[in-house]
């Protein structure tokens, strides 16, 4: 892996020869978990400038309709997010000389708060080439990068990390895109237009042009939705085709009694084994992949897989040594003559991988010139830690990347297609429901992480009588297995809300995954406890989970800041009545910058007297408020109803739907200062 330093330029064909396609990771984190910006790519001519504003990419114009670009989105890291941008080099157009790659913070935010400023570039096969840290962002609000540039036939990358001070108007503006003065008025006023709109129309199809003066190209920051009435995304780009999304209200149903099922494109009533639940499973999905290319291509493009025409295979036999080898599945995409092969390996049920199948299943990638294997089951991969160790053989020249997917992650991309971001026409969109609907089922096998583990009961055992030791590795075990929940828990909440929801680990920059699991173990055995923290779009504050196996109970809860501005009782009875609909039971507790804390009380008790939020003693500074809910968590390990895992995901939706959406949208975290506002 190649380190770069600013100014520095590496060969991509030099470092690898999977370099057709290649992803670029931009990465920061933060000491809050809070701090974010938003990447956006720039193809650029000769002469140093975007063509027209379709070539500006963003997270509301996300996909090159050549499959040059496409912007992935978010994934956790150790130390807080990264977004990633997957490119397809044999399709950028001849007359593109650079690419730009840059991000830019809103709201006043600069990239001097954030920690671990970085960028990576892995190839087709996963590998990572090189990386760039920048530590020198101090003040700037946009950053560009770094570019991947052509000399000749060979594309090559260099580390720019320049910044802008007038962010990212500043930095468009540099590469030729039009900025106008009354941009963002205009804007205002197609969103306004939009509101009016019925829920499956789309403000621009590609056969019509957005108002004069309006920039689409260039974003707006995404605003937290903190207003009395639900908001449409922003205006898509001129470019965009209609997107077509399914109705929120479901039709009346014609049936003439309960006991009449509607008939069902992917049944799953006929299921009775496990061998039947994954070649069922694998066939549906893959189908489904073929057919909607939306969602093939948001599956795959992770995985270096380029932008074209796919096609998907199944029971397919493959020689390997004296017994052949049928692997569940096969991916196969076409781009400009060339083939991109992936293997898949399915699971359901909560059957684990065995690493033998997998092993077989690399060596045969290997020797035909595969470039993955896709491993598919209802487990969830962790940072550092393979779900199934393979051996690779050094000497072969042609190296296969492994990956794995969870059917959570599979449902998620469904689900974030059909109710928030659209696909191509209703057909589309009806398949995926379908899919949905059947991965949703309860005899589909299909149903994510499920199971603790066997350490789970005697870790709780050990933990009501005091008998577990630090070092124990069924401690180990539960804090891995919790990890795994958690991310699950983020996939589930997020393709309900249409929002991005990431798990937050605060650890120090560098910090080995291993190493932090080992020390979140030993921390279980002395306290009985395991944390979690959630950052969610659009929301004040970070939601907190919070599971005390000594006392069985399960506390949700949020930390919100004081506005810059106001009086304490002022934002006390604004608080209550934000509340009006929150559960009568939720605790609120007031932060003060003291060590002793604030008054803490029920909702039902402070609703008459908001006053009594306010701490007594006079010149106690309020920084904040608590909000926390309490709930007894299942026994078993499993997802029954009486189950861990389905207590936890019922905690979380439960404190999201009843408390945090009645919230303001995201505010400045407000500083502590002796000239702020003080009680008495």
């Amino acid at each position: 892996m190649h380190e770069m330093t600013k100014g520095s330029n590496a060969s991509l064909a030099a470092l690898s020869e999977h370099i057709d396609s290649v992803i670029v990771s931009l990465g920061w984190g933060s000491s809050t978990g809070e701090g974010d910006a938003d990447v956006s790519v720039l193809l650029l001519d000769a002469n140093g400038k975007v063509r027209n504003d379709a070539d500006f990419y963003f997270y509301n114009n996300p996909v090159a309709a050549d499959g040059s670009v496409q912007v992935l989105g978010k994934t956790p890291t150790a130390g807080g997010s990264e977004d990633r941008i997957s490119f397809d080099l044999t399709a950028v157009p001849t007359e593109v000389d650079r690419i730009v790659v840059a991000a830019s913070r809103y709201e006043g935010a600069r990239f001097g708060e954030l920690e671990d400023v970085k960028l990576s570039l892995t190839d087709g096969s996963g590998e990572e080439l090189l990386r760039f840290a920048i530590d020198d962002a101090d003040s700037v609000s946009a950053i560009i990068f770094g570019e991947l540039y052509r000399r000749g036939e060979e594309w090559k990358f260099r580390a720019v990390g320049q910044g802008y001070d007038t962010g990212l108007a500043g930095l468009a503006m540099d590469f030729g895109v039009d900025i106008e003065d009354d941009a963002a008025a205009e804007e205002e006023q197609v969103n306004s237009a939009v509101d009016d709109q019925p829920a499956d129309t789309a403000p621009a199809s590609s056969g019509e042009s957005a108002p004069q003066g309006l920039l689409e190209a260039v974003p707006a920051p995404r605003q937290p939705d903190d207003e009395a009435e639900p908001r449409k995304s922003n205006a898509r780009p001129r470019t965009a085709k209609k997107k077509v999304t399914l109705p929120k209200a479901a039709k009346k149903t014609l049936a003439e009694n309960e006991a009449w099922k509607e008939a069902r494109l992917f049944p799953v009533t006929a299921l009775k084994s496990d061998r039947d639940r994954e070649m069922r499973a694998t066939s549906v999905l893959l189908s489904v992949m073929a057919q909607v290319p939306e969602f093939g291509r948001r599956l795959t493009a992770a995985f270096g897989a380029p932008a074209g025409r796919m096609e998907t295979f199944t029971e397919v036999t493959l020689p390997h040594g004296d017994s052949p080898r049928r692997p569940d599945g096969v991916i196969r995409v076409e781009r400009a003559g060339k083939l991109w092969t992936a293997l898949l390996e399915t699971k359901t049920n909560g059957n684990a991988l065995k690493a033998d199948q997998v092993q077989a299943y690399m060596d045969i990638a290997a020797r035909r010139g595969y470039e993955a294997v896709i491993t598919l089951s209802n487990d969830v991969a962790l940072e550092g830690s393979p779900l199934v160790d393979v051996k690779i053989d050094g000497r072969r020249k042609h190296k296969v990347a492994l990956w794995h997917l969870s059917w959570a992650e599979v449902a998620h991309q469904a689900q974030m297609l059909i109710r928030h971001e659209g696909v191509g026409n209703a057909a589309h969109a009806w398949l995926l429901h379908e899919l949905l609907y059947y991965l949703q089922h309860e005899n589909s096998g299909c149903h994510g992480f499920q199971n603790m583990g066997p350490a789970w009961v005697p870790v709780r055992n050990g933990i009501d009588d005091e008998t577990l030791c630090q070092g124990d590795p069924r401690a180990l075990e539960v804090v891995e297995s919790w990890e795994r929940l958690i991310r699950q828990v983020c996939l589930r909440l997020g393709g309900e809300l249409g929002q991005k929801v990431l798990p937050i680990r605060r650890a120090k920059r560098g910090t080995d995954p291993k190493a932090l699991r080992a020390s979140l173990a030993d921390q279980l055995c002395l306290d009985g406890k395991v944390q979690a923290e959630l950052r969610i779009e659009g929301t004040p504050g970070v939601l907190a989970i919070n599971a005390d196996l000594r006392t069985g109970k399960l506390r949700s809860s949020i930390e919100i800041p004081v506005p810059e501005q106001g009086y304490p009782l002022t934002w006390a009875k604004r608080l209550v009545r934000r509340l009006a609909d929150a559960p009568a039971d939720l605790h609120i507790e007031t932060l003060t910058d003291g060590e002793t804390g604030g008054p803490r009380a029920t909702l039902e008790r402070l609703r008459p007297e908001p006053a009594d939020m306010l701490p007594k003693e006079n010149g106690t500074q309020i920084v904040g408020f608590r909000l926390s809910l309490l709930k007894s968590m299942g026994s078993s390990r499993g997802s029954a109803e009486s189950g861990f895992i389905r207590s936890v995901d019922d905690a979380v939706h439960r404190f999201y739907t009843t408390v945090v959406v009645h919230l303001d949208g995201a505010e400045p975290r407000r500083a502590p200062s002796k000239g702020g506002a003080t009680t008495g």
